[in-house]
């Protein structure tokens, strides 16, 4: 008979019970444009998630394969006339998975990685010392080819340099602003903080030339998303707690994020993953998610004049949305700033708000069908004529400059940041 262990499952039978079947959300959903199968999309998922609440299924491996394939986009939800959060079910759905079978060896390792930043600041350093040895520079166009396979990772895609000096490493935790000005924490998440270090100068240029004081509390540690793919829940909830704790040293008026991964992971994983499972924490979760911008999203609070971000010559620009900022409604904040920006000249691309198709290890199990559900946002990026495409999440960046090098294209990817803070007179 199938196992008993449906605890997590129980928590979401409730939202279970709201999924009319109607098949809306297999015209929005990314996964069911390349796997084309019926349990790769929504109302697929939360039948199977119904049928082990009902103990007359297996949690096999057909029905880990199929809460495998799922981006956690949130674009069923953002589009269910019944609001059923299938995001919220797949995350439960694994964590029983994984309370069953145990954690994958891939995700195992990934949940050894990701809590413990040390860990990762040593990896780092030595992807940066050996990386000519594993990797060859990619002709005209920045990034890296891995000359091998590597488990997990193969020798298909584009890898971007791991910058050999981290960004927190580079400057002290407390930068002074002006006085009466707002304190401002800087939630970094990996990305920035190990590879596209460019992406946190030019949030620190920008909130600086506001006058702000930049808090960067050099203990905070990975947002923990990449953990929830493989239903690791107890890292996420470990890694919570400490950047809750962390970040509660200090008194300031935002926490700002320019990922908009990692933001979404403090105002909605932590306290649907954490805060449900542990009142205690529920309310400090609370407080962190309410503080918590993305930093197109404060900027535009902040009132930041785009015109003070003019500079010479015109660059035509197409944007794209992350899923974690679409998910919150930030889809006119950043093309406000772009667009009011004197010299650039934003094209909408078509279905800017669709899945790039990283989402997070889905790019790593799925790597084909990955770049497949990229295809279709490289050609409609290479369609617009643009030099550059802006976007405010660093994994959306390294998935978007691996499409466009499939795609033989030299457009530059860069973040919204970049864009504001290249153009900004002294």
């Amino acid at each position: 008979m199938a196992s008993k262990n449906i605890d997590p499952l129980k928590r979401v039978e409730d939202q279970l019970k709201k999924c009319v079947k109607c098949g809306a959300c297999r015209q929005n959903c990314p996964a069911f444009t390349t796997f084309q199968r019926e349990p790769a999309v929504a109302r697929g998922k939360v039948a199977l998630a119904q049928h082990v609440l009902a103990d007359d299924i297996e949690l096999d491996d057909q029905t880990y394969l199929a809460m495998s394939k799922c981006l956690l986009c949130g674009s069923c939800v953002d589009k269910c006339p019944n609001d059923v959060p299938t995001d919220e079910i797949v995350i439960a759905a694994r964590e029983a998975l994984a309370e069953k079978r145990g954690l994958t060896t891939f995700h195992a390792a990934v949940g050894q990685v990701i809590k413990n930043r040390t860990r990762m600041k040593m990896g780092a350093k030595m992807a940066a010392l050996l990386g000519p040895l594993f990797f060859k520079k990619v002709p005209e166009t920045s990034g890296l080819r891995l000359r091998f396979p590597v488990p997990f990772v193969g020798n298909k895609r584009y890898i971007p340099e791991v910058a050999k000096t981290t960004f927190m490493e580079q400057h002290p935790e407390v930068i002074p602003g002006e006085p009466g000005k707002l304190r401002v924490a800087f939630f970094v998440g990996c990305m920035t903080n190990f590879v596209y270090t460019d992406v946190g100068e030019a949030a620190l240029r920008l909130f600086r030339h506001l006058g702000c004081t930049i808090i960067i509390p050099k203990g905070q540690q990975c947002c923990g998303l990449p953990g929830m793919s493989g239903g690791d829940v107890a890292t996420v909830r470990d890694l919570a707690e400490k950047n809750l704790a962390e970040f509660e040293k200090y008194e300031v008026d935002y926490v700002m994020s320019a990922c908009a991964t990692c933001g979404g992971a403090l105002k909605r994983l932590y306290p649907l993953v954490v805060g449900k499972r542990n009142p205690e924490l529920r309310e400090r979760l609370d407080v962190l998610a309410k503080k918590t911008m993305d930093a197109s999203q404060l900027l535009c609070i902040l009132g930041l004049d785009p015109a003070e971000t003019g500079g010479d010559g015109t660059v035509r620009i197409t944007y794209h949305d992350p899923c974690h900022l679409r998910n919150h409604g930030l889809s006119k904040q950043p093309r406000e700033l772009l667009k009011g920006t004197p010299g650039v000249e934003l094209f909408e691309m078509a279905d800017a708000d669709k899945c790039c198709g990283l989402g997070g290890t889905f790019n790593v199990y799925h790597y084909d069908s990955s770049m497949n559900i990229n295809d279709g946002k490289s050609e409609a990026i290479i369609a617009t004529g643009a030099q550059a495409v802006a976007t405010g999440c660093p994994g959306c960046m390294m998935q978007l400059s691996d499409g466009l090098k499939r795609h033989d294209s030299s457009i530059e990817v860069v973040h919204t940041l970049q864009v504001l803070a290249r153009r900004l007179k002294q």
